[in-house]
């Protein structure tokens, strides 16, 4: 076994997770018998595997293979062993858990496995490994008649019975401590997750960024219908000016939008920590009884729907700009996939959630479907679908599986737009039949 992290893990004590494996076939001989030969067997093993010869930790073996006579001229294989950061009795407790669990899910089968992080166990009836080569199918001698008892000297009952109740003392003092320290560490990671999510959701870090209602209302001059720019499922957009001149875009979430409080924090959380030039800038927010504002960067030039879908607007956009933007659409994505502190996956890009600015240079908005992985985390599922159809990758629609793939497969959507000037879902060939404009384009290439 070969294990890394990125944290400690020598002397630690982990009894979970573990795996069972068990053969499929069982042991058809006496029951009672092979239980008798089980229990002497993995019983000496054990004291073998996790004793010590003296106070030193690091003479314990930790690991042993042995054999047992069966009846009908069989044989039971053993091998036991814990990692050497253990203690002797960490040992002792991680072996005798993995045969609590081979003894649940295995025995009275030809064989079987329990593995752990710290130990691990596996029987068979044929010696599965090299280390049986010098190993001898002794069979087990019988439990001592109560003549034979009787003559167990004191000496001999003190040298067993002490050391059994010193293990069991350090078991049990092991096991309390164990069991402290992961109250504690669930209570630090209570904690943590609390904080984290105060953080994602309760905008406690953002305070500069409010805004007042009264504020905004004076910015927009009442939302009046002059200073409006557009408006989409989610709300409508105002162009405002602040008391000190700067130039706003005001998104204006109706009581009736999609975007419910979770997306509008999801989004002032990400946006505010987001800073490239491809993305669109968040100035503030406002968040005031059913009153959920966003303040972006006022960017002059509209969405690119604007000028690709509209023919009294295409001629302006020569192939030198339509490059220029698919080339700043890709900058934004490459950072929020790979060179931003978070990885995020948009989920909603579309021609409509790109802004260009006076130059013509494009901006990715509208944040509140996006959603953060984690550093180890590639896919994720969700039953509730976000985005736009047409834009939604297959494996996304069907199984709501997503991943930086969804953002790339819209993205190719969106190239397809820019390139041709047609929308993906309202695409018609010359005869009138309707056809999806990523299948036509598959059709092309197919057909050179």
């Amino acid at each position: 076994m070969i294990r890394y992290s990125d944290t400690s893990f020598v002397g630690l004590l982990e009894l979970e997770p573990h795996k069972e494996h068990l053969s499929l076939n069982g042991y058809r001989a006496n029951e009672a018998e092979f239980s008798r030969v089980w229990n002497g067997l993995t019983q000496r093993m054990i004291q073998e595997a996790s004793s010590t010869t003296d106070a030193i930790w690091s003479s314990a073996k930790y690991y042993v293979a042995d054999a047992a006579a069966l009846p009908d001229s069989q044989a039971l294989y053993a091998a036991m062993q814990c990692t050497p950061d253990l203690s002797p009795a960490q040992c002792n407790l991680c072996l005798t858990e993995c045969l609590g669990n081979y003894q649940r899910c295995c025995l009275g089968r030809q064989g079987g496995s329990v593995n752990r992080l710290s130990c691990g166990f596996r029987a068979e009836l044929y010696a599965f490994s090299g280390a049986f080569s010098g190993v001898t199918a002794r069979p087990l001698s019988q439990p001592p008649t109560k003549t034979e008892s009787n003559k167990f000297s004191t000496g001999t009952i003190v040298a067993i019975v002490v050391p059994i109740v010193v293990v069991m003392i350090m078991m049990i003092i092991i096991i309390i401590i164990f069991f402290l320290v992961l109250l504690a560490r669930r209570s630090q990671s209570r904690k943590s997750y609390q904080e984290a999510d105060l953080d994602q959701s309760g905008i406690t870090t953002l305070q500069s960024l409010q805004f007042d209602f009264k504020t905004i209302e004076a910015a927009t001059n009442k939302f009046a219908q002059t200073n409006k720019l557009g408006q989409g499922g989610f709300g409508e957009v105002y162009k405002g000016k602040l008391v000190d001149g700067t130039e706003v875009a005001v998104k204006r979430l109706s009581k009736t939008s999609e975007q419910g409080s979770q997306e509008f924090k999801n989004e002032v959380v990400l946006v505010a920590k987001l800073q490239h030039r491809s993305l669109v800038k968040l100035l503030g927010f406002c968040l005031e009884g059913d009153e959920k504002i966003l303040l972006y960067e006022f960017v002059p030039n509209k969405s690119l729907d604007y000028f690709l879908f509209d023919p009294s607007m295409q001629g302006q956009l020569d192939w030198t700009k339509r490059y220029n933007i698919i080339m700043g659409i890709t900058r934004g994505i490459l950072y929020l996939h790979h060179d931003s502190r978070l990885t995020i996956i948009h989920r909603d890009l579309k021609a409509s959630n790109i802004l260009l600015d006076a130059d013509m240079d494009p901006k990715i908005a509208d944040f509140g479907m996006a959603r953060i992985f984690g550093i180890d985390q590639s896919v994720a599922n969700t039953k509730r679908i976000a985005g736009t159809f047409g834009y939604m990758p297959p494996e996304y629609v069907i199984d709501g599986q997503f991943s930086i793939k969804t953002d790339v497969y819209s993205f190719g959507v969106l190239v397809l737009e820019i390139v041709c000037g047609k929308k993906n879902r309202s695409f018609y060939q010359s005869n009138n039949t309707a056809e999806n404009l990523v299948t036509y384009a598959w059709r092309l290439w197919r057909n050179e």
